[in-house]
């Protein structure tokens, strides 16, 4: 469920504050770890790039958590966005009226 007042917080905070500051990782022994480039990976802690099905994948193998806990951070932002820029016009769109 999308929070209604901020915006979710973005995977790469999470990557950061969650997991790389923790573990006293820096961002390129986690570059190296994960088999992507630091450009990469220091693009998806700014939030310049979402994580991609790829990135959950060997985020998920790396940290033992899930692909889906990955990709539900980065599609809850997406949505949030999303909702900030045509919510208006998707309240103009009318339901389908189904027969009962």
């Amino acid at each position: 469920m999308l929070p209604r007042n901020r915006r979710p917080t973005p995977p790469g905070e999470i990557l950061r504050h969650e997991f790389l500051e923790p573990l006293g990782l820096s961002q390129k022994a986690l570059a190296a770890a994960l088999g992507i480039t630091r450009v990469r990976l220091s693009e998806i802690l700014r939030g310049k790039r979402g994580i991609t099905p790829d990135t959950a994948f060997r985020l998920a193998r790396l940290f033992e958590t899930t692909p889906e806990f990955w990709l539900g951070l980065q599609t809850d932002l997406d949505l949030w966005d999303t909702l900030q820029i045509h919510g208006e016009e998707y309240l103009k769109i009318k339901p389908v009226e189904t027969a009962a």
